[in-house]
């Protein structure tokens, strides 16, 4: 019998679970994120978790944000993630456990559960984004997920051409300047002089019928719509499924996401369809722990 083990490292906080081969979560604690002390606090914590409540776990796989190579160290993290960059997540984890351990990016570990068995179940050949705190992207090609030689591949977030904000990365006019959580929030405060500090504010706002905080919103979805398509036309894709917490506004970004796909049809002739993620956070504990059973 296989134990498949899955855990979600995010910056607030870390969720670990046992996933069946349909994509079924049992057991699932969550604590607050030790990637806020370090590494190795996470290793210690991962451990003590496994080794309690699933002693013959024969597998963990893990989803953590950041850049991660191939194998399984991380090469550059968000500022939630404390002494994360330059890691050797997998190797730790794997020398702690004494069991197989794989390591993927969050949006990554995000498509390979989506396309397990979340919106776009089956499917071989998909693009993946995440609407949070920052925004991300993945490629499955061929039923594999596109790393490319460094592990940055599919970083959506930092595509160039969309105004001259600066980005968290250092970079300027990156998707993640217009479409991400915290870029939504603060557009909302330059057009309006209302300081919010969350796009759930600007949510709350667009649900009371506040048009900046409505035009807003469709804006950001017109922006990554721009990236979809983009990215789309390069890699002849046709499906996409979007997740994240931006998600909660989907009336507002589809209409965003529609004004694009209306204006740019792909050259193939074929229709972009852009599917809601389904699965919402468990999508990435469930691709974890596909990463992990990948493995054995």
């Amino acid at each position: 019998m296989t134990i498949k083990i899955g855990a979600d490292i995010g910056g607030t906080t870390m969720a670990v679970a046992q996933v069946n081969d349909d994509g079924q979560i049992f057991d699932r604690i969550e604590i607050p994120s030790p990637a806020r002390e370090s590494g190795f606090a996470v290793v210690r914590e991962l451990k003590q978790i496994v080794s309690s409540r699933w002693p013959q776990a024969t597998s963990v796989g893990i989803g953590a944000a950041g850049v991660i190579d191939a194998e399984g160290n991380i090469l550059t993290a968000s500022d939630s993630f404390r002494n994360w960059a330059g890691f050797a997540l997998r190797a730790q984890v794997q020398c702690a456990l004494e069991i197989p351990v794989g390591v993927e990016n969050d949006v990554n570990a995000f498509l390979l559960g989506e396309t397990l068995c979340g919106t776009v179940a089956g499917e071989t050949d998909c693009l993946g984004v995440m609407l949070g705190t920052g925004v991300g992207g993945a490629i499955m090609l061929d039923g594999k997920i596109l790393h490319g030689p460094r592990g940055a591949a599919a970083e959506i977030g930092h595509m160039p051409g969309f105004g001259s904000l600066p980005c968290t990365c250092g970079g300027s006019g990156h998707v993640e300047t217009t479409s991400s959580g915290r870029s939504i929030a603060r557009l909302y405060s330059q057009a309006t002089g209302n300081k919010v500090t969350s796009a759930r504010e600007v949510s709350q706002a667009a649900q009371q019928g506040d048009q900046i905080a409505v035009e807003t919103l469709v804006n950001a979805g017109r922006y990554v719509a721009l990236a979809i398509i983009q990215t789309a036309t390069i890699l002849d894709l046709d499906s996409v499924v979007v997740g994240g917490g931006v998600t909660r506004d989907w009336e507002y970004l589809s209409v965003g996401f529609a004004d694009v796909i209306e204006q740019n049809p792909l050259v193939s002739g074929t229709r972009l369809v852009i599917h809601k993620s389904i699965l919402g956070g468990d999508a990435v504990l469930i691709g974890a722990a596909r990463k992990g059973a990948e493995l054995c």
